[in-house]
């Protein structure tokens, strides 16, 4: 897929004016945790090839640190979200999705084994302009719904994937040319630029070229084109657990009205977190 330079510029000149913001195998062996909420209950097993993660969770459950927290942010066919400390005693109308335990967790991809199918447990945070690393909340997560899709839209994703990885080192080094792409520009010296487009393509390439190929495996295709899920996050997002029972919850929790910012009209509510034994 061939980078689209004028619209990569064209951000880039924005950004200069504004701040730009941005159930497995085996799971009997796995640790098991019941969440109580006032839908019914959910229960989810924690992966042991996550380890930060599982033992962060296991330490905010022990705490009670979730205990009256909502589902803060609900987006039917795609994901419902907790754990924002704020929403224990937010009103109404509050905005939600800023709270956190004043830490981050180093991002742990167990990838490809680990990925966004329906029912994935995954770690909520903040966005690549301010976390590069990929760090994850200290306690917000989310489970995932997604849709079902086809075989050619996943090689979409794919190329998309492959595409983003280009784009990043592209991007910084227009930004390095961005006194002479506006001087191009404002002498409509087409050739110029696209004899500069050319040569920083070139340069990003050298950079990236040891990343391998995304490619998403047969069990990840086979997933996703028959339960579903949500496919574009994989690889951007920790995966640490998933749904064992209660699906029927999860759907039901989607489908509520939410209101312009995805918040719950009415509140969804966590009442309680248990380790199960197994």
């Amino acid at each position: 897929m061939r980078i689209k330079f004028n619209f990569i510029i064209a951000m880039l000149l924005a950004c200069t004016i504004i701040s730009c913001k941005s159930a497995s195998n085996n799971d009997e062996n796995m640790t098991k945790v019941k969440i109580e909420t006032n839908k019914g209950d959910i229960i989810v097993a924690l992966y042991d090839d996550t380890p930060k993660h599982k033992a962060n969770f296991l330490k905010l459950v022990a705490d009670g640190t979730y205990e009256g927290t909502l589902f803060h942010r609900v987006i039917k066919d795609f994901m419902i979200q907790a754990g924002d400390p704020n929403s224990k005693t937010a009103a109404k109308d509050q905005q939600l999705g800023d709270g956190d335990v004043g830490y981050t967790i180093p991002a742990e991809f167990a990838y490809p084994k680990r990925f966004h199918k329906r029912g994935a447990l995954a770690a909520a945070r903040q966005g690549d302009q301010v976390n590069p690393k990929k760090e994850s909340s200290g306690c917000q997560f989310y489970i995932v719904t997604g849709n079902v899709y086809n075989d050619s839209t996943l090689v979409n994703f794919e190329k998309r994937k492959n595409y983003n990885v280009l784009e990043a080192p592209f991007r910084q080094l227009a930004m390095q040319h961005i006194d002479e792409i506006r001087d191009m520009q404002k002498r409509n010296d087409a050739k110029a630029l696209k004899e500069l487009e050319d040569k920083l393509l070139a340069q990003a390439r050298e950079q990236v070229k040891d990343v391998p190929a995304f490619k998403f495996t047969p069990e990840q295709v086979q997933a996703y084109t028959t339960i579903g899920g949500t496919p574009h996050l994989d690889g951007d997002y920790t995966v640490f657990g998933e749904v064992v029972d209660g699906m029927d919850i999860v759907d039901e929790i989607q489908q509520v009205a939410t209101n312009p910012s995805d918040r719950p009209v009415d509140d969804v509510v966590i009442k309680k977190m248990t380790v199960l034994d197994n």
